[in-house]
């Protein structure tokens, strides 16, 4: 799900530098990350830290690693239009199933894996979700890319469902809160999210090697918040080789104003763009008129603080939408962010939330649980949307970063990231294209040839040996750097003038051919049974949580917000291990 200003419409490219020049009403005075840089964790290089870890036991450690991936996809009918129909019973409550449950619309699923041991194991769980979700679909398509299938009339999107709990009701009035806000066409746009967390024998090992006396959870929390920093920095990577989003049916942009080319008489497009999901085609949460946040990430209690702000900060422009009107909420409220959710990055820190407990009271109280970027276009190819390809790149990708120097982000870097990612989106395979690196242009393919060159040594690290199927994919990788008609986005353009189709019907045609490849192969009767299971579990516990309510909604969500589900606390106060699966 994506959301907030409109996209590609008026502003293009310099929507993200205009709004920090022309000065930024929304902004918290903390969120400016005006603060010197943090020293490196470990110094020497990464050559020199992978081969520290390695000789004390870091490869065997990482093992321990876990990734999860969180799967988004519109249900679609047989001729490639939105599905009107509800989520369907058979599989489950989406209110309280773990794996398949749904996102801004009740047709637009959302596929969760359990937190697994290598890519393989993720994608084995996802596939057999795929497969489940298959027989209850029947004549339904799961849409096999990002931006969304030929739209007619945006009003007619219907918002997912949940039940009749408060806090059913609390999360169907979010997504119409989101609605109002930012437009729902724009909530329709699907992605991957992948979610990593490092062994707790690996925070072990290296926690001894750099000699940090923090307290365990402390010193994981700043060097995740590093990572985070560094994938911001880096994060342009992402999009330019995995982006699989260059073009949009012309239905979405419903007759506005753009700036996007004509590829045919039914698809619009920018002739270099690797992903319009990661451009300015709306969740950004930009600041124009006193309506966005910039989180800081200088800390974790500083982006704590920073998105406290923002959901208790009210913004004029959505107080003007209203709250309640007539018995049906509007919003949630009419702050700058109606809950943490609502906040878009590419990449967050993310801690589990126990039953009614606020995302920012999680992080607070337990630290950093796992990171989860949310950069992956839904990749048309991929019978599942993604495959191992991305994950070994991407955990790589992950490692490298947390290991890296990381100092604080200031207003003019934040300014470069941010453009430098719209850049990539719209024009990444353009010749000769320059980012932003330290106030200076630097060609992406130097960039990106430095950054995968430095990725080696991690690669061999978590391999155990050079050689290995990381540093084999990274040689893949390059391969794109070097050619970018390699590129997914390319291929995608390719593919359409090769068979004269529309985004559309290319689209639908691959839908429907990974459908028939996931229906050929039968789901384990254990699986299966599993399944089945799950959703007759979820029907059950969504009736209990119904049958337990007490309070109207209006005091329900009064209690919410002024914290009383979910008493405050200090941060990190203990050590916590909660092993729930992913939000």
């Amino acid at each position: 799900m994506k959301s907030p200003q409109p996209p590609f419409f008026k502003g293009g490219l310099s929507a993200a530098s205009t709004v920090a020049k022309e000065g930024l009403a929304a902004v918290p005075p903390f969120a400016t990350g005006e603060l010197s840089p943090v020293p490196p964790f470990v110094k020497g290089g990464l050559g020199g830290i992978s081969t520290q870890l390695i000789a004390a036991g870091g490869t065997a450690a990482l093992r321990g690693n876990r990734i999860g991936l969180e799967k988004e996809a519109l249900r679609v009918t047989a001729d490639g239009h939105f599905a009107t129909t509800p989520h369907p019973f058979t599989l489950g409550a989406a209110f309280t199933h773990p794996q398949i449950t749904t996102d801004f619309s009740e047709a637009l699923i959302e596929l969760i894996t359990p937190p697994l041991a290598d890519a393989g194991a993720a994608l084995a769980a996802l596939t057999e979700i795929h497969q489940f979700v298959y027989q209850q679909l029947g004549d339904e398509r799961l849409w096999a890319t990002s931006m969304p299938c030929r739209l007619r009339h945006a009003e007619h999107i219907p918002l997912a469902r949940y039940g009749s709990s408060n806090a059913a009701t609390m999360k169907t009035a979010y997504r119409r809160g989101l609605g109002n806000r930012y437009g729902r066409t724009m909530q329709l746009i699907a992605g991957v999210h992948f979610n990593f967390s490092l062994a707790d024998a690996f925070w072990d090992i290296y926690q001894d090697q750099t000699l940090a006396l923090d307290a365990a959870t402390a010193f994981r929390a700043e060097a995740q918040m590093g990572m985070i920093r560094n994938l911001q920095r880096i994060g342009w990577l992402v999009p330019y080789l995995f982006g699989a989003s260059p073009v949009v049916d012309a239905s979405f942009v419903a007759g506005q104003a753009t700036d996007l080319q004509g590829f045919d008489a039914d698809t619009l497009c920018y002739p270099f763009a690797t992903s319009l999901r990661m451009g300015d085609i709306g969740y950004q949460n930009k600041q124009e008129e006193g309506a966005g946040i910039k989180a800081n990430y200088d800390s974790l209690d500083a982006y704590v603080r920073s998105l406290t702000w923002a959901i208790e900060t009210p913004c004029p422009r959505y107080e003007d939408i209203g709250i309640k009107i007539g018995e049906r909420y509007e919003q949630l409220n009419a702050n700058v962010l109606q809950i943490e959710n609502e906040y878009y990055s590419t990449v967050r820190p993310k801690q589990p939330p126990h039953w009614l407990e606020k995302p920012t009271l999680a992080l607070r109280r337990r630290g950093i649980r796992y990171v989860e970027l949310r950069s992956l276009d839904v990749n048309i190819f991929e019978p599942v949307g993604v495959g191992s390809e991305q994950l070994l790149f991407l955990d790589t990708l992950m490692l490298t970063c947390l290991l890296q120097p990381s100092p604080r982000i200031n207003a003019r870097e934040r300014r470069d990231i941010d453009d430098n990612q719209v850049v990539v989106a719209h024009r990444g395979r353009e010749p000769g294209l320059a980012l932003q690196r330290d106030r200076r242009a630097v060609s992406l393919q130097h960039w990106a040839t430095e950054m995968l060159t430095e990725m080696c040594a991690v690669a061999e690290l978590l391999d155990g040996a050079a050689g290995g199927m990381r540093s084999r994919n990274l040689r893949r990788q390059r391969e794109k750097i070097a050619d970018p008609e390699l590129t997914p986005s390319a291929q995608i353009l390719d593919a359409l003038r090769q068979h004269g189709e529309s985004f559309a019907e290319f689209a639908l045609r691959w839908s429907e051919q990974h459908r028939q490849q996931l229906q050929a192969t039968a789901l384990a009767a254990e699986r299966q049974a599993e399944f089945v299971q799950l959703a007759a579990k979820s029907h059950a516990k969504q009736r209990a949580i119904e049958a337990a309510d007490d309070l109207n909604f209006d005091d329900f969500l009064t209690a919410y917000f002024a914290g009383e589900q979910s008493p405050p606390a200090p941060l990190f106060p203990r050590v916590e291990r909660d092993d729930g699966e992913p939000a």
